[in-house]
C-alpha cells in the first residue's frame, strides 16, 4: 500500500471515529434532554395531582360543612316553630281570660288606671271615653274630671275588648287602652320571658 492510500485510509478512519463520537454525543444529549423532559412532566403531574387532591378535600370539607349547617338550620327551624306555637297558645289563652277581668274584685281600680293612663297619654282636657259595659260601670267621670281638670263623656260602648278607647281633639287623637291591645303591645317584650318560664329557666 502506497503512502497516498494509507493517508486516505487514515482519514476515513478519523472521519468514522469522529462521526461515531458525534453520534454518541448526540445520543447522550438527546437522552439527557428526554430525561429532563420526563422529570419536568413527572413533577408537573405530581404538582397537579396535589392541587386536585387538595381541591377535592376542600370540596368535601365544604360539602360536609354545608350538610352539617343545613341539618343544624333545619333543627333550629323546627325548634323555633315549636317555640312559636307554644308562645301563641299561651298568649291566646291569656286573651281568652281577659274577658273575665271585669268580674274581679279589684277591677274598678284597674278600669280607672286604664282611663287615667289613656288621658295622660293624650294630655286631654276634653275627651270621649268608649268602654265596655263592665269598665263603664266601674269608671266615675266626675272623679276623672276633677283629677285632670277637664270634661269627659262616655261614647258608644265597645263591642269588643275590655278597657277604654279614648278620643280627643275632635276625634283626631285616639288611644286604645283595652287589655287586649295592651297585651299585643307587650307581646314582643314578653315573648322571651314567657318562653323561659315555660322551659323552667330563670327570668
Amino acid at each position: 500500500m502506497n503512502t497516498e492510500e494509507q493517508d486516505i485510509e487514515l482519514l476515513a478512519r478519523a472521519i468514522m471515529v469522529e462521526a461515531r463520537d458525534g453520534a454518541e454525543r448526540l445520543h447522550a444529549e438527546a437522552k439527557e434532554k428526554a430525561e429532563a423532559i420526563r422529570k419536568r412532566a413527572q413533577e408537573q403531574a405530581e404538582s397537579e395531582r396535589k392541587v386536585i387532591l387538595t381541591r377535592a378535600r376542600e370540596d368535601a370539607e365544604r360539602l360536609r360543612g354545608q350538610s352539617s349547617a343545613t341539618s343544624q338550620l333545619k333543627a333550629r327551624s323546627v325548634q323555633l316553630e315549636q317555640r312559636e306555637k307554644i308562645l301563641n297558645d299561651v298568649f291566646e289563652a291569656a286573651r281568652k281570660q281577659l274577658g273575665a277581668a271585669g268580674k274581679g274584685s279589684n277591677f274598678a281600680a284597674l278600669a280607672n288606671m286604664l282611663a287615667r293612663e289613656a288621658l295622660s297619654e293624650l294630655k286631654a282636657t276634653e275627651a270621649e271615653i268608649r268602654a265596655d259595659a263592665a269598665t263603664q260601670k266601674a269608671l266615675n267621670l266626675n272623679d276623672l274630671a276633677r283629677e285632670f281638670g277637664g270634661t269627659f263623656s262616655f261614647g258608644k260602648p265597645l263591642e269588643e275588648g275590655t278597657g277604654v278607647v279614648v278620643s280627643a281633639a275632635g276625634g283626631k287623637l285616639h288611644y286604645n287602652n283595652t287589655l287586649e291591645t295592651r297585651l299585643e303591645r307587650l307581646h314582643a317584650s314578653l315573648r322571651s320571658s314567657v318562653y323561659k318560664v315555660l322551659m323552667g329557666e330563670d327570668v
